[in-house]
């Protein structure tokens, strides 16, 4: 298959195109800037794009099987200010809707388009929860939450809607956080952060501990997107989140084990609202249960499915 992946640089998208090439796929990754100088690959092409040029990215499209979109800014790259707030919205939008008028293009000159689409989202559209206790299992059916996460996770999944229109099988990704590596081999994703605490003995639960935290292994976001990509029966939203349902203070807990240092000093929410704001309480002070039920239904198997597991295999430092 010949795939175009939109945000292929990011941490997600590298470790996407890696697993695709490695099981024998064509990748055409756009990059932003001069793709010229990047180490060559079997089965790799780059290909120039901003982001945003509906016109650029039509001869990326010629040709392809599939394209999986996961262009947009970082959400925890920094505190949202206003500034930062829009260009997170944007960097989706622009994309998603440079993408759709492509597509259409490609359509209105009677041209081959692309059988598959895969749309990145994420589990913050269903809201946020502060007790795991009380907070509902939100399936792909549960509706759209409050936040602006949900909000930009509405506008992007919306972003190409019309695609669908047009003949292109979608499936939507909502992701919950990514645990995995760097291609240095060192822990990357939200983990990376609420590591380092640990690692000088001083790490524990932040705010509550109580609140829901969904969760995902790299190797899982790598095997259910080839398995979406290769299920061409199915389509729609999934969750791309672990079976495992557990609050912070069990994550807490869990990750102290694994890099064996204690778990006794929780992180005050007060001090995480003043340093950070907004992006706190929807990042790290709430959250989901997001329950992978359509992705079990199509008979997904979980590379990494228990905590435990794939707190040890991301802690496993790869030469």
């Amino acid at each position: 298959m010949h795939i175009l992946i939109l945000g292929s640089t990011g941490f997600l998208g590298s470790h996407i195109t890696s697993h695709l090439l490695q099981q024998g796929h064509m990748v055409r990754a756009a990059v932003r800037g001069n793709p010229n100088g990047r180490p060559p690959q079997k089965g790799l092409a780059y290909a120039a794009w901003n982001g945003m040029d509906m016109p650029g990215l039509i001869p990326l499209l010629e040709g392809v099987d599939a394209v999986i979109n996961l262009q947009g800014e970082n959400i925890g790259a920094g505190r949202w200010t206003a500034a930062r707030k829009q260009a997170i919205a944007q960097s989706r939008l622009n994309a998603g809707h440079a993408l759709t008028a492509a597509l259409q293009t490609l359509r209105d000159r009677e041209l081959r388009l692309p059988r598959t689409l895969l749309q990145a989202s994420a589990c913050g559209y269903y809201g946020l929860w502060q007790d795991a206790a009380t907070a509902p299992g939100c399936d792909e059916k549960h509706p759209k939450g409050q936040g602006f996460l949900a909000d930009v996770c509405a506008l992007w999944e919306e972003s190409t809607d019309l695609v669908e229109t047009l003949g292109v099988r979608r499936c939507i990704l909502r992701f919950s956080p990514v645990m995995g590596q760097k291609a240095s081999g060192a822990v990357g994703g939200f983990l990376e952060r609420m590591l380092t605490p640990f690692l000088y003995f001083l790490g524990g639960p932040v705010g509550s501990g109580r609140q829901p935290m969904s969760w995902v292994h790299m190797s899982d976001v790598t095997h259910a997107v080839r398995f979406l990509l290769e299920r061409e029966d199915v389509q729609g939203i999934f969750n791309i989140s672990a079976p495992t349902q557990v609050n912070m203070r069990q994550f807490a807990r869990a990750l102290g084990k694994a890099c064996s240092r204690p778990s006794w000093l929780p992180v005050p929410g007060f001090a995480l609202r003043l340093a950070l704001g907004q992006m706190a309480e929807e990042l790290v002070l709430n959250g989901q249960k997001s329950l992978p039920a359509r992705l079990t239904q199509a008979g997904y198997n979980f590379q990494c499915p228990e905590l435990e597991q794939a707190l040890a295999e991301t802690l496993t430092r790869r030469a």
